[in-house]
């Protein structure tokens, strides 16, 4: 219950019963105005305007956090004011605007503000401010509220207070982090897919383990981030995956939902550091999947109907080509499955091979050349190392119309004899489904890539009839994650997916929503299976944020050009530099085999 105030009668008698040499002890003055609480109103369950919207109130609470950014500073009632209730809010924010009533303030002071009630993105705020008076400084702050995750209740009856999370928490997604400054973080660990099979999670059960912490900045692309790791070989990042404890500030909702505002910049560890080099996988011959995210040697090409794909300048393709260059010297595979190469016959894909031999040197790797594959913009290509491996028989493409992409596959030879069918795949994509129903968590047109992966079975007993070998690798981005239809089809089918022998902590190759899961497979034959001496997925891509690619969207890049097709801004942070993060959006996939004779 509030502490009642002193009388004055009540003081003079304390005063004189202590005798002369008493300290006098100075009682705390009354707090007037509206309380906070009742411009609030209870909150149960879900996001309920202010009863009091439109309506001038005078307030008189604690300033908790100052936001010059956000143009305005979140105030709290204090505890001796604050009401028994627990589903009612004891912060707001207070928008100065432009108003030059508003003046400055300090965390500590104790104010009397006058405004108008209302709502913004859904947060209530005290706007349009009439008179503002500092009535005292270095004030006690409220007592910060402590949640634990995972937490299902309401969070609106925390808005504008202050709030701490005392627990480790791993940062999950950062994906709009360059943009926005923002940062998902999730409490044990990061978040996967429910339908990747990691663990038994479930949508409902990620979403209470997962808050967002802000930078306190409204406007976007901030030139300078926040939470950056340390400077590594001239290069800066924050990655999924690393670990921050102890978060806490004010809890505030705008058009970005609820999320915290720190008052002090957390203090990250760098938990998930980038991995030179990928991990070992044995064997003598090496087979990877890499999606290289619309490769197109064409700049803004007119024949995608889905608009501009790639790099859309010269100097964002110089920039795309070293990354993607300087992942595939370091998978260092005897044979390569590429993904979103430009389907503009052979071009895009002797221009790649053209770059990487002249950074591994010349003649290093061939192209398999199959011309234009289908009709869609990108399709699926294969490369190898001439040294390693030797083509056996013609390269074969599935034409069945079922195919977004049709799959490319190609029989070889290694140097001990062995013989191996690598097939490159592309299934539908997960989006852009109009009327079709998203089939049971897996996304929109799930049926269409089970008739896919029914399709390649089909495939691969033509394949095994042509080399007269059993022994199949399927490879590729099947936009399905590990769990999913389409795979448990191949599976049936008598593949193994090799996936399954990478640890689930590390079971995953891209990210999406703040949820990590692996599209990108390699699955076996059965008669291969006994032969696979290791696989990994390279987490260079899916672990970085996109402020570190290649694009000059939404970044500071020297010499960059404004207003492209694609609406460059050349404002905020720009992370890229040398090396192959975030080459792609997609982890490589690596696989190592001892083929047998």
């Amino acid at each position: 219950m509030p502490t009642k105030p002193f009388s004055i009668a009540a003081l003079t008698l304390l005063t004189l019963g202590l005798g002369a040499c008493a300290e006098l002890v100075t009682p705390e003055l009354p707090y007037g105005g509206t309380r906070i609480h009742d411009i609030q109103g209870a909150t149960l369950d879900a996001d309920v305007a202010s009863p009091k919207v439109g309506q001038a109130v005078s307030i008189e609470s604690i300033v908790v956090g100052v936001f010059p950014s956000l143009s305005g500073y979140a105030v709290q009632d204090a505890d001796s004011v604050a009401d028994s209730d627990p589903n009612t809010s004891e912060g707001l924010f207070v928008f100065c605007g432009s108003v030059t009533t508003c003046g400055q303030v300090n965390v500590g002071d104790r104010v009397q503000v006058s405004g108008t009630v209302k709502e913004f993105a859904k947060g209530t705020q005290l706007d349009t401010v009439t008179a503002q008076t500092v009535v005292a400084s270095n004030q006690p702050l409220p007592k910060a509220i402590t949640v634990t995750l995972p937490y299902s209740g309401s969070w609106e009856k925390y808005e504008g207070m202050r709030l701490n999370f005392p627990q480790s928490l791993t940062v999950t997604d950062n994906f709009g982090y360059g943009r926005y400054g923002q940062l998902g973080l999730s409490a044990g660990g990061r978040l996967f897919n429910p339908t990747n099979g990691n663990d038994t999670s479930t949508q409902a059960s990620n979403d209470e383990r997962k808050i967002v912490i802000d930078d306190g900045v409204s406007a976007q692309n901030p030139a300078a981030l926040p939470y950056l790791g340390a400077d590594k070989n001239g290069q800066q990042t924050r990655r999924t995956g690393d670990t921050v404890s102890g978060v806490s500030g004010v809890w505030v909702q705008n058009a970005g939902g609820y999320m915290l505002e720190p008052v002090e910049a957390p203090v990250f560890s760098a938990a998930n550091p980038r991995p030179d080099a990928p991990a070992a996988v044995g064997g003598t011959l090496r087979v990877a999947g890499a999606n290289v995210l619309n490769y197109f040697t064409d700049l803004n090409p007119t024949y995608s109907s889905t608009g501009p794909r790639g790099a859309n300048s010269a100097g964002e393709f110089e920039r795309q080509q070293a990354k993607i260059v300087a992942s595939l010297k370091g998978l260092d595979a005897d044979i390569v499955t590429l993904m979103e190469v430009e389907n503009n016959g052979d071009t895009a894909l002797t221009a790649l091979v053209a770059a990487l031999n002249k950074e591994v040197g010349a003649g290093t790797y061939d192209l398999v050349k199959t011309g234009t594959v289908g009709s869609d913009a990108i399709h699926v290509a294969i490369i190898y190392k001439p040294a390693r491996v030797t083509p056996v028989g013609a390269v074969q493409i599935d034409t069945d119309p079922v195919y977004s992409r049709p799959p490319v596959a190609q029989t070889f030879k290694d140097t001990q004899g062995g013989v191996l069918t690598v097939i490159a795949n592309h299934f539908k994509s997960k989006g852009s489904c109009e009327n079709a129903d998203p089939d049971l968590g897996q996304g929109c047109w799930n049926k269409l890539r089970v008739q896919q992966a029914s399709a390649v079975l089909t495939f691969v007993d033509k394949l095994k009839t042509l080399s007269n070998d059993p022994d199949v690798l399927v490879m590729g981005d099947l936009n399905a994650y590990g769990d999913e239809d389409p795979i448990q089809t191949l599976v049936k089918g008598n593949f193994e997916s090799l996936n399954k022998r990478i640890p689930a902590a590390e079971r995953y190759s891209y990210q999406f929503s703040g949820q990590f899961g692996y599209l990108d497979h390699a699955l076996a034959s059965a008669s291969l299976s006994s032969q696979v001496t290791g696989i990994t997925e390279w987490h260079i891509n899916s672990d970085e944020p996109t402020v570190a690619d290649y694009n000059f969207e939404f970044k500071n890049v020297p010499g960059c050009v404004v207003n492209t097709p694609k609406g460059n801004t050349c404002t905020g942070q720009d992370l890229f530099g040398p090396g192959p993060f975030r080459a792609s959006d997609h982890d490589p996939v690596l696989v190592g085999l001892n083929l047998n004779k």
